[in-house]
């Protein structure tokens, strides 16, 4: 295996000792002193079906500078690998705007037709301070559509007591030319303070275990920039601006993405206890613009062909602005209501050139080809009934409205037709909503069972880049209706946490994509199409997570996720679920040290549907089952030091994920699989300090 010179990583904290007010939210805070337990899953939940986890601690293995690999160290995710970076993540087998992903309130939704950049392509997770999974339909606070769950990822903003600065810097290293740098700081008053975040992350192609090099290179970086107003403890303005850019090979496709430009600007309030009814009042604005390229020359050989003699780019581009007002009114003494409003409008345009010498692309006009507005009404209800028994519930109703600029269609890289649903438009007005029961058997043990609807209208990726089996256009889609029912139990009482969640779901109109469909061409004869379809759907699998303290110094970690689905329409499995899968993480922990091992194992899948899937990738065929060991250490040598060290996949296991993308063939890289296997054995090392507070 081909290693780079190790780096050390150091993560510098430093700050005059500040007094934060309390948050006054029930997500926990970050902890201002790092622990030197490398962590190997996310927190079990405290409560039901909501996972909290800080985005800063240190964990194995080493993601990826995106939110998808965080994501996929929560039982439930999986990642479906195109390259080095920027893999979509999958909670339940459920992937693309199933699963709302949202970066401090706001949402961006990605340029490229292709979905090389997810919305987690965008997030550098270090650079905030916590994650909130919900999964499951199971809120209507924060979008519509999120049948899957509901994925946040937040800044803290504490008001600070008097003046002062903290800060957090990082540098890390590691095998394949890992690099990543991270500076963070904040300074203020009581009434104010300013805090600037910057990241960026490089990594060389990786080798697989068998010491295959895969195209997967890439280089990222990104500034954030904050200026808040905090006139007393109830009372926040905040206004926001980022800036991010960089390039990632890709092993699964003919182009690399060359730019993946985000620009945005926020402003959002929050004002709490403004009266006995009114307990808090907070809005919401922003802008968000990811400008995308993606071409055959920049990260790869170009090669020449008859058919392409010069290389080509394409640049799509999209624009999301959105708002959001919501009420928090008591309006009991044991009812709390939250009420508000949400909007969003977007617009997707691109443009593209075969000939970059000739004609370059950035010398075409852009060419809008989707519009989407929504606009949303959203109450969600918590009653308390006695101090074990809660009812929590929600409705939520959202306006949607589209509209088709297209007027012709490619169906090959040569050849248009004219768009059978040119300059039409379409509105539907959907409706979600849940209610769950909770019961406290004991302190600490809550047993829980709720019932959810959620109603998806059509994405970009399902109406607009596909084509249906009959016709060329697919932007009368049906919407997708599930409803599904999440029970469970969590316990976490003295040094023992455990956590079980189950579903079973009924999904209609389930938006299926299917590649290799054969249609005609004309005089070419036939050609293969990819196609959006509406089928029938079931699905049902959970959670098991189990967490102690054996003496106080050794510590358990165990966790098991599956989900089975079906194509109850076609009487097959439905595509792009993963395995079984189950991780043993064994620690030690002492004041000042620690030492893990972590085993994932995943099951063999041989349930699938060739060449169906969702708008991210499509089922291979069947894959066999493997087991990955790592191992972990920290040492706290100082109070607020810490230094974590690591080997993932120690025994080099040569892997692929199944819900993986399939290899292409690229110049000078060797494919010896069918889909994109993960990194072989990587050795990384991180330092880290912290003080003040």
């Amino acid at each position: 295996m081909r290693l780079t010179p190790l780096c050390i990583r150091l993560s510098l904290v430093c700050a005059l000792p500040l007094a934060a007010a309390d948050d006054q939210e029930k997500k926990p805070a970050p902890k201002p002193v790092p622990s030197a337990t490398v962590e190997v899953t996310a927190p079990l939940p405290t409560e039901p079906l909501v996972t909290v986890t800080d985005a800063k601690a240190p964990r194995q293995p080493v993601p990826a500078h995106d939110g998808a690999e965080y994501l996929k160290t929560i039982p439930g995710f999986s990642v479906i690998r195109k390259g080095g970076t920027d893999g979509d993540p999958v909670l339940r087998g459920m992937a693309g705007s199933r699963l709302t992903i949202l970066l401090d309130g706001e949402q961006i939704l990605g340029g490229c037709g292709a979905r090389m950049d997810p919305p987690t392509a965008y997030i550098f997770p270090e650079s905030y301070d916590r994650i909130t999974v919900v999964k499951g339909p199971q809120t209507v606070l924060y979008g519509p559509g999120n049948s899957a769950g509901t994925v946040r990822f937040e800044r803290s903003s504490a008001r600070l007591q008097q003046p002062g600065f903290e800060g957090f810097a990082s540098l890390m290293g590691g095998s394949f030319g890992r690099q990543d740098e991270v500076l963070d700081a904040r300074a203020g008053t009581s009434a104010f303070y300013v805090r600037g975040i910057g990241t960026r992350s490089h990594s060389d192609d990786y080798e697989d275990g068998k010491g295959n090099i895969i195209h997967s290179k890439y280089t990222r970086w990104s500034a954030n920039a904050a200026l808040g107003w905090t006139p007393s403890d109830d009372t926040r303005i905040e206004f926001t601006g980022a800036r991010s850019n960089g390039e990632a090979a890709y092993a699964d496709r003919s182009v690399d993405g060359s730019k993946f430009l985000r620009e945005n600007v926020g402003l959002k309030g929050e004002f709490r206890r403004l009266s006995t009814l009114v307990e808090k009042v907070e809005f919401q604005v922003y802008r968000n613009y990811a400008d995308h390229i993606m071409d055959n020359y920049t990260l790869r050989t170009f090669v020449p062909s008859m058919m392409s003699p010069e290389p080509a780019a394409m640049n799509p581009d999209r624009t999301t602005k959105g708002g959001r007002l919501a009420v928090d009114l008591r309006v009991a003494s044991k009812t709390l209501l939250t009420a508000g409003l949400d909007a969003q409008t977007n617009e997707h345009t691109g443009r593209m050139s075969m000939m970059q010498y000739s004609m370059p692309e950035e010398a075409m006009p852009r060419v809008p080809d989707a519009r989407f507005r929504n606009a949303g009404l959203f109450a969600e209800l918590n009653h308390v009934f006695t101090p074990q028994d809660r009812l929590i519930g929600g409705l939520r109703a959202d306006r949607w409205h589209a509209e088709d600029p297209r007027q012709t269609i490619a169906l090959t890289m040569m050849s248009t037709v004219p768009n059978p649903t040119a300059n039409q438009e379409r509105n539907e007005t959907l409706k979600s909503g849940f209610l769950r029961y909770e019961h406290e058997l004991s302190t600490g043990s809550t047993l829980y069972a709720g019932l959810g609807h959620a109603e998806r209208f059509p994405d970009y990726w399902e109406a607009f880049t596909k084509e249906t089996p009959m016709g060329v256009s697919a932007f009368n889609t049906n919407p997708e209706k599930t409803t599904q029912l999440d029970f469970g139990w969590v316990k976490q009482t003295g040094t023992v946490r455990t956590s079980v969640s189950a579903f079973y779901g009924k999904v209609s109109d389930f938006i299926l994509i299917e590649s290799g469909v054969v249609k005609p061409a004309g005089m070419m004869g036939t050609r293969l199409a990819t196609v959006t379809k509406n089928v029938d759907a079931t699905t049902w699998g959970g959670e098991l997570g189990v967490g102690t303290k054996l003496a106080g110094f050794l510590k358990v970690d165990a966790s098991l996720a599956y989900t089975h689905g079906q194509n109850d329409t076609e009487a097959r499995p439905l595509a792009q679920i993963p395995p079984l899968e189950a991780r043993l993480g064994l620690g030690y922990e002492a004041e000042a040290w620690s030492a893990g091992l972590l085993v994932r194992g995943v099951e063999r899948q041989d349930r699938y549907a060739l060449n169906q899937g969702n708008i991210v990738g499509q089922d291979l065929g069947a894959t066999a089952g493997f087991a990955i060991v790592s191992l972990n250490a920290g040492w706290k040598p100082a109070k607020g030091w810490l230094i974590t060290a690591g080997v993932d996949n120690l025994f080099n296991r040569t892997y692929a994920e199944h819900i993986s993308k399939s290899t292409s063939t690229i110049p000078g890289y060797v494919v010896q699989s069918i889909r994109v296997n993960e990194p072989g054995r990587m050795l990384w090392l991180k330092a880290s300090l912290t003080f003040g507070r």
